[in-house]
């Protein structure tokens, strides 16, 4: 029996950082499908392309931050929205939809069904 995958490509050129995450989380996880079943992971590609145009509503650029700890004594990180999105926008993407993912063993193999381009397609 031959499985194929499904190949979803997304134009994130003006679109709502959240928005746009909690979209592709739905694609990746199959749960667009009518036979969708919790423990059983589809063959769903998702590609995204122009990540550098994706926008944020509010002061979120200036305001939200991520913050994470190196494990030594005064190892704590913290990077802002701006910072982040100027080293690598899909990054932040990539943040966002492992965040909307459920958090179990299944997560990394979902995400690596995600294919992030900053500029277009060609």
């Amino acid at each position: 029996m031959k499985t194929s995958t499904n190949i979803q490509t997304i134009d994130a050129s003006d679109k709502i950082l959240g928005r746009l995450a909690s979209q592709v989380a739905v694609l990746l996880r199959g749960k667009h499908k009518p036979a969708f079943l919790p423990y059983v992971q589809p063959k769903e590609e998702v590609t995204v392309f122009n990540t550098d145009k994706i926008k944020v509503s509010g002061k979120k650029m200036k305001q939200k931050l991520y913050i994470h700890h190196t494990g030594y004594p005064g190892g704590l990180r913290k990077e802002r929205l701006v910072e982040a999105f100027e080293r690598d926008s899909r990054w932040v993407l990539r943040e966002a939809v492992l965040g909307m993912l459920p958090k179990n063993r299944t997560r990394n193999k979902i995400i690596k069904n995600l294919k992030l381009f900053k500029g277009d397609i060609r």
